[in-house]
């Protein structure tokens, strides 16, 4: 039962990162955040797929080395608006310049 509660929590707390993705698109910053929110609890529900099939962990590990460099990526794209537009609106973000 704790199991069974503990897995509706993590699928609420995935929907509601994708809702927070969806809604809230004003800037950069936080469609990142909301990104690694639905990451991290992709990963507690890899992890508790993976331990109620009793398998190894090794794919959880290979899970977050991937999310790291998606996180990484994402804050080297950020920086990069930040210096050449000054803020991370996305309305300030032209991408087809002449």
């Amino acid at each position: 039962m704790f199991t069974l509660i503990c897995l509706y929590m993590v699928v609420f707390c995935y929907f509601s990162g994708i809702w927070v993705y969806c809604s809230k698109r004003k800037h950069l910053l936080v469609v990142l955040l909301s990104l690694e929110y639905m990451v991290l609890f992709t990963f507690f529900f890899l992890v508790y797929w993976l331990g109620l099939l009793q398998f190894e962990l090794y794919f959880s590990m290979i899970y977050l080395v991937f999310a790291v460099c998606e996180g990484s990526l994402g804050l080297g794209i950020l920086v990069s608006m930040v210096r050449s537009h000054g803020n991370d609106y996305f309305q300030s973000f032209v991408v087809l310049r002449c």
